[in-house]
């Protein structure tokens, strides 16, 4: 991921999970169903989040799997300090501030989630990044990302931002904070449902699908 990218979320971290639900429209839909299908019968899971941010997504998975172990990995620090003052001193939960594509993980998890982080890469570093989890994956492992997705052609792609824009002036939220939205919008390389789906059957999962959608806003499942 890039400096200019790293530079705007470490600007917005303080405010990051105040805006989230006027700037993701179908917030609850979106992340109840990336939390429901978070299925495993070990009581003691480990849990990788890759680009965790502020921790939220982890916070949901925590009060699904509180005696879970995570590790949250994301590049920007001023992120990360967000999620250490949301889960203090929790002894479960470790941090790791890099680039998680060049990361050298030597552990294998039995959940790995992301959200709203891996359409900021390259459709290539997409593919290898999925090829990474599988491989980081034990046997029944479960990978689950809530993220944006392009549209089938350029008619949906702009229905879609005309949509999410027309939603979140609607939401109350400060013009400013908007305006900061769009501008780190434009770093999105969404790729296509379809593409995302070859990507993940080629790293090697056993059943992939798409477990919720609204517009762009999509959750992945994939299983070991």
């Amino acid at each position: 991921m890039n400096d200019l990218l790293k530079s705007q979320f470490d600007a917005v971290a303080q405010s990051y999970d105040l805006q989230r639900r006027q700037l993701i429209p179908c917030f609850d839909d979106f992340y109840g169903a990336a939390v429901s299908w978070m299925n495993t019968e070990i009581d003691t899971p480990r849990i990788l989040d890759l680009g965790a941010g502020t921790g939220l997504f982890s916070s949901f998975a925590k009060q699904r799997y509180p005696n879970a172990k995570f590790t949250l990995v994301d590049i920007s620090e001023e992120m990360l300090k967000v999620a250490r003052q949301r889960f203090g001193n929790d002894p479960n939960v470790q941090y790791i501030a890099a680039d998680y594509c060049n990361y050298p993980f030597t552990e294998q998890f039995d959940i790995i989630l992301s959200s709203l982080s891996i359409h900021h890469l390259t459709h290539p570093d997409k593919s290898t990044l999925f090829q990474k989890i599988f491989n980081h994956l034990a046997s029944g492992g479960i990978f689950i990302n809530a993220d944006q997705a392009a549209g089938s052609s350029s008619y949906f792609n702009n229905r879609y931002k005309e949509q999410w824009e027309e939603d979140v002036r609607k939401s109350g939220l400060a013009e400013q904070a908007i305006e900061a939205s769009i501008l780190r919008r434009k770093q999105d390389i969404n790729a296509t449902v379809e593409d995302q789906l070859t990507w993940l059957r080629a790293a090697g999962f056993t059943e992939v699908n798409v477990v919720y959608s609204y517009n762009e806003f999509t959750v992945f499942f994939a299983l070991k």
